[in-house]
């Protein structure tokens, strides 16, 4: 109920009190949640000694709930007002970013959205504080939406999207490991195989300018069909 009530709720301050009791639940529950260390996470290279990906020992490939990985900065795939999902227990990923960060970060997201004047921009990205998160920074990107044919202009937008977060998590000097979800691959409909492949493509081109940048980029898949997607790109993959 309580999870409900916070996820429809409007972004605005709350009662002292009641910060401190939400701070209190949601401490408890981060300290409960087993989180993985991004940097534990065994590189590409590790895994798959003989593929040719470029980016393969500063890049990961990991299974699981993004809420659960401890790394410097998680991409959060938004919608374009930037307020999280209004939808109790739907199942994305805004949903979990937010429902696991806490209220607060709605209230950042508003405060962002209000000084922008406008919705985002679909391939921008936005970066907020990560609250009760075990990362500590989150990075907001709206991907773009693939209602019938997968047209080019989807491809770049989506590109646009991994390296915007990456350019952005780079300004902030303490962001050593970034960890990125499937964008656009849920309820925004991109194809998965094909995204797989776009983010791979735009992350070893990004880290191939600045290689010196971060220590490791980990990739997260939460279904067998994500997962299976980047395996088979990062097994076969050719120049």
């Amino acid at each position: 109920m309580l999870r409900a009530a916070l996820t429809v709720r409007r972004p605005e301050p709350l009662e002292p009190h009641v910060t401190s009791l939400l701070d209190t639940l949601l401490g408890g529950e981060r300290a409960l949640r087993m989180a993985t260390d991004a940097l534990a996470v065994p590189t590409v290279a590790e895994i798959w000694p003989a593929t040719r990906y470029p980016a393969a020992d500063l890049t990961a490939l990991w299974r699981g709930d993004i809420t659960m990985l401890r790394a410097d900065a998680v991409a959060n795939a938004a919608n374009r007002a930037l307020l999280g999902c209004f939808r109790p227990m739907h199942n994305c990923v805004d949903n979990a970013v937010h429902a696991a960060a806490g209220p607060w970060l709605r209230e950042d997201c508003h405060t962002i959205a209000t000084a922008q004047g406008a919705p985002e921009t679909t391939g921008a990205a936005k970066i907020t504080r990560g609250y009760h998160l075990p990362a500590r920074y989150v990075v907001h990107t709206v991907g773009p939406i693939v209602d019938g044919l997968l047209e080019p202009w989807h491809e770049q937008a989506l590109a646009r999207s991994y390296r915007a977060c990456l350019e952005l998590a780079a300004e902030v000097e303490d962001i050593r490991t970034v960890a990125f979800c499937g964008i656009s691959t849920g309820v925004f409909g991109f194809p998965k195989a094909r995204a797989a492949r776009i983010a791979l493509d735009a992350v070893a081109g990004w880290l191939g300018t600045r290689p010196n940048r971060f220590d490791r980029v980990v990739f997260t898949t939460f279904a067998s069909d994500d997962d299976a997607a980047y395996q088979e790109h990062l097994a076969t993959w050719t120049i």
